[in-house]
């Protein structure tokens, strides 16, 4: 069920809500949460909605969202409650602030809190450079961003490490849940030598290869690079090297892995890129600060930036080398035309 209340106030919004839950019985007892989205309206909105509603089915909770509007419009509040088979397993309320009011979010959001539950803020696409000084972040014991969903990826993710406060974290570091189980199950198998240094390859601009590669200097001591990767989707490759051999995980298509180390037949391991579904229900299991994490975001500063090594000249085949110069351009624009 859909509820339209425009141009409303959120003691309009509250007596519905009690209405509602006399009517249809007393729901609200059994939320753990309070879940406040933070968008600009226009912003994939429903789509966020969507991913707190699957979650919701692991963490009944209220969901409020705050969907910023046009700062020279009038003041108004629209507000959209969503319950039933609209909302999963929680109750949904959307309010679209306009005008003077669309700064006013933590003030409207307040009379909506249910009473002695958590509250988590997440902010699925541009999150405040401090979500712990934002007037919304304040209210919540957590704080959930996504740096892979900003314009500059890379700089929100140091931005995040510039500005952590213990309570936030990010999907970025969620997402390497499985990269980190991995590789730390793969250690614990024979021959148990000590790691020396350790290479990780992603896309440039994935926030969680940078996770990765900081959470591995943070956690074994050892050097760590990163490298750019030419082909795949976000992380690529991880290397552990060790006297006796290397650990190396690698994901190509974004789906499947394989997992080769020494003394060992190669694997093939489940490594599919994780929903934001997934990830957000992961975070909503805790509500107590990510120390992990903390220390992987101080260790950013500590990690290598390396470059794809490049073949050596005496690996180049005989006849690329005899090459007429004119061939090889030939070559380079027919290459360019289909990419």
């Amino acid at each position: 069920m859909i509820i339209d209340l425009p141009s409303t106030t959120t003691s309009q919004i509250n007596s519905r809500l009690v209405r509602l839950r006399d009517e249809g019985g007393a729901t609200t007892l059994g939320r753990v949460l309070t879940l406040v989205i933070v968008t600009e309206d226009g912003q994939r909105t429903d789509a966020a909605i969507d991913a707190a509603n699957d979650a919701s089915r692991e963490h009944p909770c209220r969901v409020i969202v705050v969907a910023r509007g046009a700062r020279q419009a009038a003041p108004r509040l629209d507000a959209q409650i969503r319950v039933g088979g609209d909302a999963g397993a929680s109750e949904v309320v959307v309010l679209r602030l306009y005008g003077e009011l669309a700064k006013e979010g933590a003030s409207c959001v307040m009379p909506l809190l249910l009473p002695d539950t958590p509250v988590v803020a997440w902010w699925p696409f541009e999150a405040p450079v401090s979500p712990s000084k934002d007037p919304i972040g304040q209210l919540a014991q957590r704080r959930i961003t996504d740096a892979a969903a900003e314009k500059n990826p890379i700089k929100a993710l140091e931005t995040r490490r510039a500005h952590y406060a213990p309570g936030d974290t990010d999907l970025a570091w969620t997402r390497l849940t499985v990269w980190r189980a991995m590789l730390a199950a793969s250690l614990d198998l024979p021959p148990y030598e000590k790691v020396t240094e350790a290479e990780v390859t992603g896309e440039a601009d994935s926030p969680s290869t940078d996770l990765l590669a900081a959470w591995l200097t943070d956690r074994l001591k050892v050097p760590v690079k990163r490298f750019k990767a030419t082909s795949g989707e976000g992380i690529v490759q991880v290397r552990l090297n060790r006297p006796g051999g290397e650990v190396d995980l690698h994901r190509p298509d974004g789906r499947v892995g394989t997992l080769a180390q020494p003394g060992q037949p190669s694997r093939s391991v489940a490594l599919q890129r994780r929903s934001v579904r997934d990830c957000l229900a992961e975070e909503l299991r805790r509500l107590d600060p990510d120390e992990v994490y903390a220390g992987a975001l101080k260790s950013l500063s500590k990690v290598a930036k390396g470059r794809v090594p490049s073949a050596k000249p005496e690996e180049a085949p005989a006849e690329a080398a005899a090459e007429p110069a004119n061939g090889k351009a030939a070559r380079k624009a027919k290459a360019k035309a289909g990419s």
